[in-house]
């Protein structure tokens, strides 16, 4: 109880600090909407596993932590890791949460099409931003959400005109600094998708090493994304930050007449990981799918929460989840699908498949159906299983040794989500991400003692 109370004092007097200094501090409902935030953040605390959407995550390392806001970081172009996604519109770079304009690119980015800081767009135009910012989340459900709009400042914010059609992603880059202690950052950001618009978005996180690297970073984002009628979307989020961070992540999506937007998330790295996708078709027609692989060694914790929400009739949904767990990792699918009573001819589909490599890994997984309508077709379902022995024998026979057959077969259940990638060259960079990350899992035997091979316990870290 004392520490809980010495963290809240904490983060009172960091908010005390940067509500002084903040983009937009002067705008009533910007300050309004921090102030309220911080109220509830105040009010309800970082959840527990009381909490039944936070029942098999424990986030009690994050909220003993003292991490601090670090508004000073800066890294030179040649300190960014090499690898990166080779074509798209325009990369937007963040450090700690800020944006770095003199590493970000904007080479083929159209008229139509505008992009850049929203720290920026605050201080020279909230007007957009004002119908939409901070209007689609749940605040008084969510902690975190909470925590990141009190001290939303800067992320990215992308615009995109009516009609417009982007053939290639735009790649925001958001890089993780830890600067000699623990460091909190807070990114926030705003897609607007106008009527029959198109275009793809990575969201793309990614740690370096500094002088602090023993010390965890915590990195809270938050995505809002409002895709007007007939807009198609796809939006991808890759995490592979380091195995002594937190990454917890809320993409919360509002679908208009016939809006067809795409989620796709790739988790690799990170101590303790939530990711959080909300979608809501909230106009007739829409379509959404919610497709994503997690991939955990030694003693990460990986959680995946989804809630779609069908609002309106005859729309479709679809969830697919993939997860492959080794060492003592833990993973987590908590898969939500609500019908609301207008919400007629709803088709909606959710699937969770997962493969345990050693005998300490662990899964929970719990497809959900809250339906209020009497014309539906919704099916859920949950595999888990291992590595079929007769297929690794098959390859071996062949002459495959067991690690490369390992792979090889690891390789064919990650795919399946990789497929529903429509992006090519997202799809391909995401592909090369993966191929180097399977190398080194579940390439031996399943063992119980393997899982310090790949990092401490979240728990040990701070």
């Amino acid at each position: 109880m004392i520490a809980a109370t010495q963290q809240l004092e904490s983060y009172l007097e960091s908010f005390s600090e940067f509500e002084k200094l903040a983009a937009g501090h002067s705008l009533p409902w910007l300050r309004q909407l921090r102030q309220e935030a911080f109220a509830r953040f105040c009010h309800t605390g970082l959840p527990t596993t009381r909490d039944e959407d936070w029942r098999f995550t424990n986030v009690a390392t994050i909220a003993q932590t003292p991490f601090r806001l670090d508004r000073q970081i800066r890294i030179r172009r040649e300190d960014l890791p090499p690898g990166q996604l080779a074509v798209s519109a325009a990369r937007l770079v963040f450090v700690n949460g800020r944006f770095a304009e003199d590493l970000s690119s904007f080479d083929d980015l159209p008229r139509t099409v505008e992009a850049g800081s929203l720290r920026a767009q605050i201080e020279k135009n909230s007007q957009p931003l004002e119908a939409h910012f901070g209007r689609y989340l749940n605040l008084q459900r969510d902690a975190f959400s909470a925590l990141n709009t009190a001290f939303a400042e800067d992320g990215a914010y992308v615009h995109i005109r009516r009609g417009a059609a982007l053939e290639k992603p735009i790649h925001l880059l958001f890089i993780s600094v830890a600067n000699g202690g623990s460091v909190m950052s807070h990114p926030r950001n705003l897609i607007l998708a106008e009527e029959g618009s198109q275009a793809a978005i990575v969201e793309d996180y990614i740690s370096l090493p500094s002088e602090g690297a023993g010390e965890p970073a915590l990195c809270n984002t938050v995505t809002e994304l409002v895709a007007a009628d007939q807009a198609v979307i796809s939006h991808y989020m890759i995490e592979r930050e380091a195995l002594n961070a937190f990454n917890i992540s809320t993409l919360r999506i509002q679908q208009g007449r016939g809006a067809n937007v795409a989620s796709h998330s790739v988790l690799l790295g990170g101590a303790l990981v939530r990711n959080n996708v909300h979608p809501v078709l909230a106009g007739e027609g829409a379509e959404c799918l919610v497709n994503g692989l997690f991939i955990g060694g030694g003693r990460q914790h990986m959680d995946n929460y989804m809630m779609v929400e069908h609002a309106s009739p005859h729309c479709a949904s679809r969830q697919f989840y993939n997860g492959i767990l080794d060492g003592h990792a833990q993973g987590v699918f908590h898969g939500r699908i609500i019908v609301h009573n207008a919400a007629q001819k709803t088709d909606a589909k959710q699937t969770n498949r997962n493969l345990l490599l050693s005998d300490d890994a662990q899964i929970h997984t719990k497809p959900q159906l809250e339906i209020y309508a009497d014309d539906v077709k919704c099916t859920h379902g949950a595999t888990i299983g291992q590595i079929e022995e007769d297929a690794l024998f098959y390859l071996r026979s062949r002459g495959i040794d067991e690690a490369s057959a390992r792979k090889l077969l690891l390789s064919a259940f990650a795919s399946e989500c990789l497929e529903r990638m429509k992006q090519d060259g997202v799809r391909k960079y995401i592909e090369q991400v993966l191929s180097h990350h399977l190398a080194g899992v579940g390439t031996l035997p399943a063992q119980g003692n393997r899982s310090e091979e790949r990092g401490r316990s979240w728990e040990e870290i701070a």
